[in-house]
């Protein structure tokens, strides 16, 4: 475990708005993971990137301290000047070892996020997780990390109240807009397709809203939601000739620079002068701020939720106590386990190497004597051999494992 390294910007250190500077283009996203894995000598690596976090959670013998943390950013060219990555920086949060392992797991069940008790972070490590996966970043050693981060979390879950009347950003940001009373016939512009605006299309379809257009980079997956929404699909590059206007726009991309500019939005409002509604969840903001300051507009984001999100904080501050608890205990399991590995891993040769020794003892060393066996001889010692060939590899594993696990 002494080679899990994590760096950390989090809405506890860092402004929302700040955080979203963070954020790296999907585009190139695998690329830049791929070069600094390289060129810093980590073994496995991958990038989570939450509305209240960004984080490189990586594998290496390396020192990872602020000094390589610096030169870890500057070589992913994200866009910062050396002012803001130093201001960053020492926002930043560096875990290793058990600590690294335990601010994964406190991630996963929640206790780490905004709203103490959404489920959504597991969904999105995992995703985070896999996307690396597949793109050949990981291997063995953040796989058995992961697998204790799910099983963690599921056991934090299942076992206390600390989800219970679950919240989250997104019921926090629908619960905004149904303040707002929109009528269910609202005109709604629905962009990106991304999980977030999923599961926030879900609450407005409950609650019977019904006329959607939905806006993507890729057209198939806009096509997939407006499908469930009944609704029309289009490509992000339509929003500049869209004028069937709108009540509301619903927003959430991966983009790093804005999707709806002053310019954009007045197209939209093709001469409505009406006060409209704009839910932002993207980090950073899919809105530019010039939006805000040129037209009259009920703004709701992240930040803004903020003071909901503590007092959800204080409701649930009991529960963390067992979940903390089981956290605790899954490190224990896990300490030792990685324990059992190291066994499995220095012995896997032993096997083989007792075979070696079983077959030179049979056709060299006593091949003479063996050929001269009856043939219910040579049957009772082919079982006495294999007899003992198990038992010469289980017994030193098994006595391996006890002198490790239960030494200091």
């Amino acid at each position: 475990m002494k080679y899990l390294k994590v760096i950390a910007f989090t809405h506890k250190q860092i402004e929302l708005k700040e955080l979203g500077r963070l954020v790296m283009c999907q585009e190139h996203l695998t690329d830049k993971l791929h070069d600094v894995k390289a060129r810093f000598g980590i073994s496995e690596i991958f990038y989570l990137s939450t509305c209240n976090r960004v984080e490189f959670v990586m594998s290496t013998p390396q020192v990872v301290d602020k000094e390589f943390a610096h030169s870890f950013m500057q070589a992913l060219e994200m866009g910062l000047c050396s002012h803001s990555t130093n201001t960053f920086l020492d926002a930043a949060s560096i875990f290793e070892g058990q600590e690294a392992m335990n601010h994964l797991l406190r991630t996963s069940c929640s206790l780490e996020s905004l709203i103490v008790g959404e489920k959504e972070i597991l969904a999105q490590l995992r995703k985070a997780y896999e996307n690396c996966k597949e793109a050949g970043l990981t291997g063995d050693s953040l796989r058995v990390v992961m697998n204790c981060i799910v099983k963690t979390a599921k056991e934090v879950y299942t076992n206390t109240n600390i989800s219970k009347n679950p919240i989250s950003v997104v019921s926090l940001a629908y619960r905004k807009l149904r303040d707002l009373k929109l009528c269910t016939n609202a005109r709604i512009l629905i962009i990106g397709a991304g999980e977030t605006n999923r599961n926030i299309s879900k609450y407005l379809q409950k609650h019977r809203f019904s006329n959607f257009s939905v806006f993507n980079r890729t057209l198939a997956n806009a096509q997939k939601l407006a499908n469930e929404l009944g609704g029309e699909a289009f490509e992000l590059a339509d929003l500049k000739t869209y004028s069937k206007g709108f009540d509301a726009i619903i927003t959430c991309t991966s983009a790093i620079e804005p999707i709806i500019t002053p310019e954009i939005y007045a197209s939209l409002l093709n001469g409505d002068t009406d006060k409209k509604t704009i839910v932002d969840l993207a980090i950073p903001n899919d809105t530019a701020p010039e939006v805000l300051e040129h037209f009259d507009v009920n703004f709701i984001e992240v930040h803004s939720l903020n003071e909901i999100a503590k007092k959800n904080l204080q409701e649930r501050y009991q529960e963390l106590v067992h979940a903390e608890a089981i956290i605790e205990q899954n490190i224990a399991e896990f300490l030792v386990m990685l324990k059992q590995r190291k066994i499995e891993l220095a012995m896997r040769q032993v096997p083989e190497k007792i075979k070696e020794i079983r077959n030179n003892a049979v056709n060299t060393v006593f091949a003479e004597e063996v050929q001269g066996m009856d043939k219910e001889s040579r049957e009772i010692l082919e079982k006495v051999m294999n007899y003992m060939e198990k038992k010469y590899i289980s017994v030193p594993m098994i006595m391996a494992k006890d002198i490790l696990i239960n030494s200091n």
